[in-house]
């Protein structure tokens, strides 16, 4: 027997026990008095920015914009026109002259301002992460308290990929310095529609 064969067997021989995870009482995790405010607050201190909105004229304005100055855009969102479908089959090297994405997130979450993104939203699993700036509109209904409610509410096992996203990227490894956009996008707008 090989010496990988005997860790390999040694391995299995000392797997513990499966257990069930523990069942979560909801009415004993934290919860706010407004999930929104909660949600805005907890973003704008991680380095985003979060605004209510009423009706999408002003995002669909901002966009059309934009793309008329000569940006790079890609939008995501069908409620703001025609989507990108385009980007969805372009190379990293291409992505990275992307200037600003605008996505519609699934959810908000009040306790750590994340959103959860499934890769069909973004069209590219890239584009959250390699564009200049983050534009994410979510619909105020969807925002929960803690991360709890997010994982009753979303199907992980949905799409091949998904994530929770807060704020614009970030590290604060270099000599203990925080450096907001140091490997993604350098901000981040939550727009809540609502």
């Amino acid at each position: 027997m090989s010496a990988r064969e005997d860790i390999l067997k040694a391995v299995a021989a000392n797997k513990p026990e499966a257990v069930d995870l523990p069942v979560i009482d909801q009415t004993q995790v934290i919860s706010y008095a407004n999930l929104t405010e909660q949600f805005k607050t907890v973003l704008q201190s991680i380095g985003g920015s979060a605004v209510e909105i009423n009706d999408l004229s002003d995002l669909k304005n901002e966009l059309e914009e934009k793309k008329a100055a000569g940006e790079f855009v890609v939008n995501r969102i069908t409620e703001l026109g025609e989507l990108n479908d385009a980007a969805t089959k372009m190379s990293p090297e291409e992505l990275a002259a992307v200037e600003i994405t605008y996505l519609k997130a699934e959810l908000g979450v009040a306790e750590n301002g994340s959103v959860w993104l499934y890769e069909s939203q973004m069209g590219n699993r890239l584009l959250p992460f390699i564009c200049q700036h983050l534009a994410i509109l979510i619909n105020k209904e969807s925002i929960v308290a803690t991360m709890h409610h997010a994982y009753e509410k979303i199907d992980s096992g949905r799409e091949g990929f998904g994530v929770f996203l807060a704020g614009p990227s970030k590290t604060a490894d270099i000599e203990q310095s925080l450096v907001i956009g140091a490997h993604g996008a350098r901000s981040l707008r939550v727009f809540i529609n609502g």
